[in-house]
């Protein structure tokens, strides 16, 4: 610290010479520096999405395209300064996903259209009202253009202007479709089939992850992979803007006209909901107050296969989601999820915790009773991504199973939690929808 304070003393009493000296020395470090930190982002941003440095590559390109009209004489002699208007197009409609791109297009050719009609009729209304009412009405017609121009050149003008925003316009959407594009649509589509994916990554392992804890207070796991939970409660503006910009689209891939998207907004409403059971779940994993033996005792099994089978759920629907198939064997894990959630719900209202301290049992009460509300979100989480295989026409799938799995029975709760069992295998068969 001494020697910074001698060093800033230093330059205070220099003079105005040594000190742009001082700077000049320094200024190729300085831009070293500035360039290897633009350098850094860049290969960052490169790492994380690929896709935003092909994004920029055909920003350059149509930006190049269209300054054609602007820089070479033959087209600059058609259009004039108006060509400008194609360059400046290009930076406000082009977005990052074609979705965005062609909601942006339509209304900025809209917006344009609409305010060159209005500008033409506003100046045709004020040069009827005579020498001296013109010079009032245009001062309130302000989005006009000014009242020395005649007829014919605020038409020529508004129709130059016109032209080469379409074709900008249009430049837009040429390259955006056409050169790798990204659609809001799949992206929306993806992050819902992950946030379900993260919800049931964090609930495979709660179970075995709390009560190991409650045992001898060590993890058994690490917890990091337990917390990727928590993206999913800050989707929702994301999920929106995709939505409404994938409404959009036209027909890509294995997505239709017409296509539900509004479904994957209640997903994902359901989703957060769910979530943030989540979130007050994971707080547990953190509390160093210890549970009452007994009642742990009594509600470690439950609800670890509890926690289990929601898990496989919402794995199963995230392939759904993902793989745009019918559910295979959600149902299955619900059914059992809701005979073990009665199961719990039993134990909670029947058990006699007398004499036991308060403490110890409200912390493990209130995990078994935030892991009924996750299987009742999980079940409305099927039913909604049912509604959407349903409106969307997912492929149907054709298990080929040796042994349907049934439903858990009551007698089945009282199974050790090692005995909890994979999912069984399937061979599945996917059909498009020609066949």
């Amino acid at each position: 610290m001494e020697i910074e304070s001698e060093t800033i003393n230093n330059a205070d009493d220099l003079g105005p010479f040594a000190r742009a000296w001082q700077w000049f020395k320094g200024l190729p470090e300085m831009l070293w520096t500035q360039v290897v930190d633009v350098a850094t982002k860049a290969k960052k941003l490169g790492k994380d999405d690929p896709r935003r440095i092909v994004h920029s590559f055909k920003v350059g390109l149509t930006i190049t395209l269209v300054s054609l009209f602007y820089y070479c004489d033959p087209l600059y002699d058609g259009f004039g300064v108006s060509a400008m208007w194609a360059v400046l197009t290009v930076v406000v409609v082009f977005d990052f996903s074609v979705g965005a791109t062609l909601g942006r297009g339509v209304n900025r050719g809209f917006a344009t259209l609409l305010a060159g009609t209005l500008g033409v009729g506003a100046h045709r209304i004020a040069s009827f009202s005579g020498e001296i009412c013109e010079p009032i009405l245009l001062g309130l017609f302000v989005f006009i253009l000014v009242s020395g121009y005649r007829d014919d050149e605020v038409l020529e003008m508004a129709h130059r202007r016109l032209s080469t925003i379409l074709i900008g316009g249009a430049s837009v959407v040429i390259v955006c479709v056409c050169i790798c594009p990204v659609w809001a649509g799949d992206d929306l589509h993806n992050l819902v089939a992950s946030n379900l994916e993260k919800l049931g990554t964090f609930l495979e392992g709660f179970g075995s992850e709390y009560f190991k804890k409650q045992s001898n207070g060590e993890s058994k796991d690490d917890k990091a992979l337990l917390q990727g939970y928590k993206s999913v409660l800050n989707s929702k503006s994301t999920e929106e803007s995709w939505a409404n910009f994938a409404k959009w689209e036209p027909r890509h891939g294995k997505f239709k006209y017409r296509h539900p998207w509004e479904k994957y907004l209640r997903i994902g409403s359901l989703t957060r909901q769910c979530a943030c059971r989540i979130d007050a779940l994971n707080t547990y994993l953190d509390s160093d107050l210890k549970a009452c033996p007994e009642m742990q005792a009594k509600i470690e099994e439950s609800s670890t296969k509890l926690s289990t089978e929601c898990s496989y759920a919402l794995k199963e629907l995230a392939l759904s989601v993902k793989t745009m198939t019918m559910p295979s064997t959600a149902n299955s894990h619900m059914a059992n999820s809701k005979i073990i959630a009665k199961t719990l719900k039993s134990l909670l209202e029947t058990g006699s915790w007398r004499g036991a301290d308060l403490l110890h049992i409200i912390p493990a009460a209130t995990v078994a009773s935030l892991l009924i509300d996750v299987a009742t979100c999980t079940e409305k989480i099927a039913e909604s991504v049912n509604e959407l295989a349903s409106l969307a026409k997912f492929n149907s799938v054709d298990d080929v199973v040796t042994k349907e799995p049934p439903p858990l029975t009551s007698k089945e709760m009282l199974r050790p939690c090692s005995s909890i069992e994979e999912p069984p295998h399937h061979v599945v068969t996917i059909q498009s929808p020609g066949e």
